[in-house]
């Protein structure tokens, strides 16, 4: 029982250490047939890299200007030491009261909106050299390079695009005033290529904020990042003192109201007074003593809205946000697209992979395949030359053929 137990064990130690000399040779195997195409691979490279080339010279050049702002923070009170701690650790408690109702982290948010994008279009830009001169929407429209090949991959669209255009009776809103609401499909297609063009990031540890626009001239991007960026600061300031603002605007008009009833009782009280200087009637005295207490009465008043009135105005300038630029948008010296470098080497690892993805597996299958056609095609045409040269045996001739297959 022993001896049986021990070639037992044996048996089952050979067969493990026979897999992955199995598996050893299964790889070198395929290393093998991929280096005895290695000058194939290498052609295929070559054209790749002059392929990759043309791609990337074809591309237009890309500018991006970026800057940085610090908001001001409010006063957390309430948060303490909980929200350092979370802001330490990556996370951000909103700690701030009601008039902080925008916080940081909702700027993407707000310079992706259609109302904000759609704001920049009358945007007056100008390029580098000074031949372009024009708004934003002109020049996203007409002034953007493309690659060759858009061209033709473009052009099936933009025939059916006309001939669908022949069979419509809509009329194009020339002449008229941009409306967010409903914008023609051009304007909907530069709004979203303006919306790409602008990303914002906002750092959860830091409070700090970066704006970056991405143009294919390089003035027209740090033009463009510091109006965005003084459109976003407009934006927050106009969202958080609006409330302040209508009281202000309020205890203004309630002010000038208050003002001129105390000057119509000041000016009544004196008319009075100086028509019956010498009378001493006591109906005339009592008329004396109302009108001077409305005066003072208007007076009261009148000096405590304008109290309010000076406080609605501290308000106001209190919650006004003040922004700190860190890094101010400069004109970018460098193209930031496309990365030729990376391209190129993008396609060349592909075109090699592929090389070498047809060797090991494709190339063997489609050999396979090829043999199983001429073998299906032979005996099938050997069927149909035997039916047509013996029709009265057909089938016989047909299973016959299909039993020695």
């Amino acid at each position: 029982m022993e001896d049986i137990k021990r070639k037992d064990a044996d048996m089952n130690d050979g067969q493990q250490n026979k897999h992955p000399q199995e598996e050893e040779i299964d790889l070198l195997e395929l290393a093998l047939k991929v280096w005895a195409e290695r000058k194939w691979i290498l052609k295929c490279c070559g054209y790749a890299v002059i392929v990759g080339l043309v791609i990337a010279f074809s591309i237009p050049k890309e500018y991006t200007a970026t800057a940085t702002i610090a908001p001001e923070l409010s006063d957390g009170k309430s948060g303490g030491g909980l929200s350092s701690l979370a802001a330490m650790a990556g996370f951000n408690i909103n700690t701030s009261s009601g008039a902080d109702a925008i916080y940081p982290d909702l700027y993407p948010d707000i310079v992706s909106s259609t109302p904000f994008i759609t704001g920049l279009f009358n945007i007056p830009v100008k390029d580098l050299e000074g031949k372009i001169d024009t708004t934003l929407y002109c020049y996203l429209d007409e002034y953007q390079r493309s690659p060759w090949w858009s061209v033709i991959t473009s052009a099936p669209f933009k025939v059916l695009g006309w001939v669908v255009s022949l069979y419509k009776d809509e009329e194009e809103k020339e002449g008229m005033q941009l409306d967010p609401f409903h914008l023609t499909v051009r304007e909907s297609s530069i709004t979203k290529l303006l919306s790409n063009s602008i990303s914002v990031s906002v750092d959860k540890k830091t409070g700090l904020t970066t704006l970056s626009v991405t143009m294919q001239d390089a003035r027209i991007a740090a033009c463009l990042t510091d109006s965005v960026m003084c459109r976003l600061q407009n934006y927050v300031t106009n969202y958080r003192t609006n409330k302040a603002r209508q009281d202000f605007e309020f205890q203004k008009g309630l002010f000038e109201r208050k003002k001129k009833e105390y000057e119509i009782a000041q000016e009544n009280y004196a008319k009075f007074a100086d028509a019956n200087k010498n009378i001493i009637l006591q109906s005339y005295r009592a008329e004396q003593v109302r009108l001077e207490n409305e005066m003072n009465l208007a007076y009261q008043v009148y000096t405590s809205v304008a109290q309010q009135l000076q406080m609605a105005e501290a308000k106001v300038q209190e919650i006004t946000p003040v922004y700190t630029v860190v890094e101010p948008a400069t004109i970018p010296i460098r193209a930031s697209k496309p990365k030729k470098v990376i391209l190129l080497i993008g396609i060349v690892c592909m075109v090699g992979a592929v090389c070498v993805g047809w060797i090991l597996f494709i190339k063997k299958c489609s050999s396979r395949v090829k043999e199983e056609i001429k073998k299906g095609l032979s005996s099938i045409l050997y069927v149909d030359l035997l039916a047509f040269l013996c029709p009265p045996y057909n089938y016989l001739l047909i299973g016959i053929v299909i039993k020695r297959s």
